[in-house]
């Protein structure tokens, strides 16, 4: 995570909330007052009618923070002087999605009876963050990691022409189904299962899931998982390291946010996708195997769509490669030249 202050780090740094009133999720469940928080830098450059025509907009994967995007090996690779996504020419946004950070979720105290959200209501919700909260008019990029990658399919058909590029990092352009959703379902079938759970209404945190949880590390590249651990003994204390973890987490935050997944199903709005598409993915994606043949299947229906996998290497870090900029930053340099004309600007 950040080692250095964001705020001293990049030009115009803040953090901030917005409140949508009476947010009607897809469920039909009401929350009084949805809160995203959000963090924006950069500078903003505005159309005649004073709408943001630069933005980029950053989204996180399923863990973590919107902060995950100022992780010194994204942050040093990306935003600097000279970088593809240098501050100083595009207003960047990188918000908290519902049920994580300073974003609404179960553990602010509605617990059980927090709305089921899906990956429609997260999308729709940050749309309206940031056309009725930020002003924006138009976006350069929208770039996501696993989660918010298939948040980023998802903008590029509910929204096609709000942006000139999608980048998906980690994720497919198809149904939730297979193994994906066979390891997910497990993860909240014993979150249900957990004897003190108590449908969500507990007090104190349930504990007997997380046994579980601490070994399943597939995001991993497992070449790196065994220098990380290539003893019995070093297994055994990333293990417990592992399960430290995740005994500071809420169950409730966690099986809400896995089951936010149940919606997602790309595949068969991708021809109306407008804008340019740049899909990343590692080879020893354990959530998305290559081998499987779906990527390619559904990129034939992206009509402007590339997709790039990059072969395991002692720098790949399977899913978790989308945190490792120099991996794929060449390719994103490459793909915003294509991009056309940036979005013309008022004159002073």
């Amino acid at each position: 995570m950040p080692t250095t202050d964001p705020a001293t780090s990049w030009p115009n740094f803040q953090e901030a909330d917005f409140i949508i009133k009476d947010y009607v999720f897809a469920s039909g469940e009401v929350l009084p007052e949805l809160r995203l928080h959000y963090r924006t830098m950069g500078v903003a450059r505005r159309d005649a009618a004073g709408r943001i025509v630069n933005g980029v907009l950053l989204l996180q994967g399923n863990t973590g923070t919107g902060a995950n995007w100022l992780r010194p090996s994204l942050a040093d690779e990306l935003y600097g002087p000279g970088q593809p996504l240098d501050a100083r020419e595009y207003f960047i946004i990188m918000q908290d999605a519902i049920g994580r950070g300073g974003s609404s979720k179960p553990s602010d105290g509605l617990r059980g009876r927090f709305p089921h959200y899906r990956y429609r209501d997260m999308v729709e919700s940050g749309y309206r963050f940031i056309t009725e909260g930020l002003g924006i008019g138009h976006l350069r990029l929208v770039i996501g990691s696993s989660m918010g990658g298939m948040h980023a399919w998802m903008w590029a058909e509910m929204y096609p022409d709000l942006m000139d590029g999608v980048v998906p990092l980690s994720c497919q352009p198809v149904e939730i189904s297979g193994r994906n959703w066979m390891g997910r379902r497990a993860a909240a079938e014993a979150i249900r299962h957990d004897p003190d759970w108590n449908n969500g209404d507990y007090t104190e945190n349930p504990r007997h899931y997380i046994y579980s949880a601490a070994g399943n590390f597939g995001t991993e590249s497992p070449t790196r998982i065994q220098e990380m651990a290539p003893t019995l003994a070093a297994t055994n204390a990333l293990y417990e390291r592992r399960l430290a973890e995740g005994a500071k987490g809420d169950a409730n935050n966690q099986l809400w946010a896995i089951e936010a997944i149940q919606d997602y199903n790309p595949e068969p709005d991708l021809d109306k996708i407008t804008a340019q598409v740049l899909l990343i993915n590692d080879a020893e994606d354990h959530a998305n195997p290559p081998e499987l043949g779906t990527v390619e299947r559904a990129m034939k229906r992206v009509r402007h769509g590339r997709y790039v996998l990059i072969p395991a290497g002692p720098d790949t870090h399977g899913h978790f490669s989308h945190y490792y900029a120099t991996l794929w930053k060449p390719y994103l340099i490459e793909f915003m030249q294509t991009l056309g004309p940036a979005r013309a600007e008022a004159a002073e």
